[in-house]
């Protein structure tokens, strides 16, 4: 069936026209029949079967025709910052005639452009749910005014652990009565059929076969190589395919930029793209990429779902992924509305036990070729130096240069040293490094201004404050615990006799301490008083009995 064969509005058919398509895709035939007349659809269908413009041309026919959804917003949600932008430039080029304002909104970029552009008004938003929530808790976006709602990549959004954060939406929106909801997913799994409990108006269910899509129009072919050897077979499929345009995956953050900056070195034009980089950089590399400036890039799984590239000819997995569902997410940038395409696959030691879950998913084993000699390319530069030992995690890579951080997992693996608990050694060095501070009663700024000048002790303070390097002041080291607590009653005190006989002095301490008494030492509570005076007189009496 052709487009032109549908009631469309005549200028949404002019977009259609001017964006190239021609024939409907199975997927969109079947979810015209649903959307267009108002109901809810619950869609399973793989990535590049058209399902974009399935969503966004029903969105455009309900909004030009009179119905319960005109005068309202549609909100498109998407689990990734790529494919928000994606989707917005395929809308605008679909509404190029149409008096529709269009815009995306997602994190990694300020608020102030996405504020402007909801205060003037837009009728479709596509978004990340993050973005979206905090724009309507700032009361800048509104979701009671969604009539339409799609939630685009389903499963991808769930996996991500967004699943909470769709459901505060849609319990803000109108209920399911009161507005449309599109649902699209590669596999309508338990979660996505709960979604479609919950917050659906009895949807009409679409299935399209994942398999069809994934091995009639692309060919697939294995190489068994070791993981010393994957830059050189690299090297010799891209020169001998020669390819226009190449997308190169691979497990690891790390791995793409040595691989993107070994092509740069061997003569390729060629950048990578991970989730590190800036969004602003992001968005260059892709629009470059898909506007057939770049031919070449390498790239982690942030961009394997969702991105629409034009003429993909080849895709090369330089790592067997770990999850087969991102392999038929991979293979199909390529092959997409219809086209063919090709996606070759390295398996070495480290990935080939991801192989057989790869193969049982798509029913089906992809063929093996056997690398000719020719295919080994010598190359410049040291290689792609891949870590051999099991337990080894690479760390993030920075956003610009790809240094990697210091490895968490070595860190651990240190032998403990011996010797006392850091807490107690931490304490031991405050104390020999820092004096006891004083507890005594706050002063007001003129008392320590005076104690600043005079440098004389307040009285029953104990030791004067001394000067140190730098004009600071160490306080005293003298402490109260040892001081005589307060009763609320004054104690009785004898005077100290007057005179110079050492038996008047004993009489004296054996009448105050008792018969027993014994000069030894100093009493605690003696050395502790906190009169210096007192103090002297006590040290001049010790010393006389010490002589005698």
């Amino acid at each position: 069936m052709r487009f032109t064969e549908m009631n469309l509005n005549p200028r949404l058919l002019q977009g259609i026209e001017k964006t190239g398509f021609e024939e409907l895709m199975p997927v969109q035939e079947q979810t015209f029949k649903e959307t267009l007349t108002g109901i809810d659809v619950s869609v399973q269908s793989q990535t590049g079967t058209g399902k974009t413009a399935a969503f966004l041309i029903s969105i455009f026919h309900l909004f030009l025709e009179d119905g319960p959804v005109k005068q309202k917003k549609a909100l498109i949600v998407v689990p990734t910052r790529e494919l928000a932008d994606q989707i917005e430039k395929e809308a605008k080029e679909l509404a190029r005639y149409l008096d529709f304002t269009i815009g995306s909104f997602f994190g990694g970029v300020g608020y102030t452009q996405q504020e402007r552009l909801l205060n003037k008004g837009v009728d479709i938003a596509i978004g990340t749910p993050g973005r979206l929530l905090d724009l309507n808790q700032s009361g800048k976006f509104d979701l009671k005014k969604i009539g339409v709602l799609v939630i685009d990549e389903a499963d991808r959004l769930f996996d991500m652990g967004f699943l909470p954060d769709i459901r505060r939406m849609i319990r803000k929106m109108m209920p399911p009565s009161h507005r449309q909801t599109m649902l699209f997913s590669a596999t309508l799994d338990e979660r996505s059929r709960a979604i479609v409990r919950e917050f659906m108006n009895k949807p009409a269910v679409i299935e399209i076969e994942p398999e069809k899509v994934t091995v009639e129009k692309i060919s697939q072919m294995l190489l068994h190589v070791g993981h010393d050897e994957k830059l050189s077979v690299l090297l010799g499929i891209l020169s001998q395919e020669k390819p226009k345009s190449t997308l190169i995956f691979t497990n690891m953050k790390h791995i793409a930029v040595q691989v993107a900056k070994q092509l740069i070195e061997n003569g390729f034009e060629c950048d990578y793209l991970i989730g590190d980089l800036p969004q602003k950089k992001r968005l260059r590399i892709m629009g470059d990429f898909k506007a057939g400036k770049l031919p070449c890039l390498v790239a982690t799984d942030v961009a394997a779902r969702g991105l629409h590239i034009d003429d993909l000819e080849l895709v090369v997995n330089f790592d067997l992924p770990g999850d087969c569902e991102n392999y038929v997410h991979r293979i199909g940038r390529t092959a997409r509305a219809g086209k063919s395409g090709k996606a070759i696959s390295l398996a070495c030691e480290n990935f080939i036990y991801n192989l057989d879950a790869i193969e049982g998913y798509i029913n089906m084993k992809i063929p093996v070729i056997d690398p000719d000699d020719h295919l080994f390319e010598k190359y410049k530069g040291e290689g792609i130096q891949l870590e051999k030992r099991r337990n080894f995690r690479k760390s993030r890579t920075s956003q610009t240069e790809g240094r990697p951080r210091r490895d968490r997992d070595n860190r651990r693996s240190r032998p403990e040293k011996k010797g006392p608990p850091r807490e107690e050694v931490k304490k031991t060095a405050e104390v020999q490094e820092k004096p006891v501070k004083q507890e005594i009663p706050e002063r007001n700024e003129k008392q320590n201004r005076n104690q600043d000048q005079s440098q004389k002790p307040r009285k029953g303070v104990g030791k004067p404050v001394t000067p140190k390097k730098g004009g600071q002041q160490v306080k005293a080291n003298v402490s109260r615990k040892n001081a005589p607590k307060k009763t609320g009653k004054k104690q009785p005190t004898a005077s100290i006799p007057k005179g110079d006989a050492i038996q008047d002095r004993l009489d004296y301490y054996k009448k105050k301490y008792g018969e027993d008494f014994k000069v030894t030492s100093a009493p605690s509570h003696v050395m502790n008083a906190h009169s210096t005076k007192k103090k002297s007189i006590i040290a001049k009496v010790l010393s006389m009995f010490k002589k005698s």
